[in-house]
């Protein structure tokens, strides 16, 4: 089953409760939300107060991305404030196996991104406390970037290690997802299609743009 995972990072930020009720309305399987901190990625975005106004405006899934050094210092905090996913990068801590374990144990499901210059490989003895890995198809920090190509060969690399180490681990694709490729991210491994501007735009509603992604992933509208 493909998921729809719309990127608040891109929606209007005086009205984000309204955005996320537009996307659940619309049926969303997660909301997708970015904690930038300007020092892992050069932007600032939302916050754990962010999060806790979230959880009482949805009962979607909040699926938290933290694009933060140190994330073991702020991914308990996230939960308690709602998130129901936790991912952070391979690459902003030494011990990932420790948090994911953490994140697990509060019955929060853990994940791993990894930016587009990182290999699937440095995932190899991480994937048995995996609950998703986050193929990072854009480098990390800004909305509205165009798909890096070289993602499709990365992901079809995580769906081989998936299937072979962690068959019920999710395989998430984020940065420059859109109707144009959703299929071919699809086809590559992807199980949960992460998109913000293709989804928050001025072209169309959020309803409509929505139902354009997944008619254009092969998932049921």
């Amino acid at each position: 089953m493909i998921r729809i995972a719309p990127s608040i990072l891109s929606a209007d930020f005086a009205n984000l409760g309204r955005a996320v009720a537009e996307a659940e309305a619309a049926g969303a399987d997660w909301i997708h939300v970015d904690v930038m901190d300007g020092r892992f990625v050069p932007n600032l975005s939302m916050g754990l107060v962010v999060v806790e106004a979230l959880r009482r405006s949805t009962k979607l899934p909040l699926d938290v991305h933290l694009m933060i050094v140190e994330p073991e210092k702020l991914a308990s905090r996230f939960i308690e404030a709602g998130a129901d996913r936790v991912t952070f990068h391979l690459e902003a801590t030494p011990h990932p196996h420790r948090l994911l374990q953490e994140i697990r144990a509060q019955n929060a499901k853990a994940g791993l991104a990894i930016n587009p210059g990182t290999p699937v490989t440095l995932l190899s003895s991480l994937w048995d406390e995996l609950d998703q890995v986050l193929v990072m198809s854009v480098n990390p920090g800004f909305s509205g970037q165009r798909f890096i190509p070289s993602t499709l060969k990365k992901l079809e690399a995580a769906r081989q290690a998936r299937d072979s180490e962690n068959p019920e681990a999710l395989i998430v694709v984020d940065g420059g997802i859109g109707p144009a490729n959703a299929a071919s991210v699809v086809q590559a491994g992807a199980d949960v299609l992460v998109a913000a501007s293709s989804i928050y735009n001025d072209r169309a509603s959020v309803k409509e743009n929505l139902e354009a992604l997944r008619r254009a992933a092969g998932a049921p509208v």
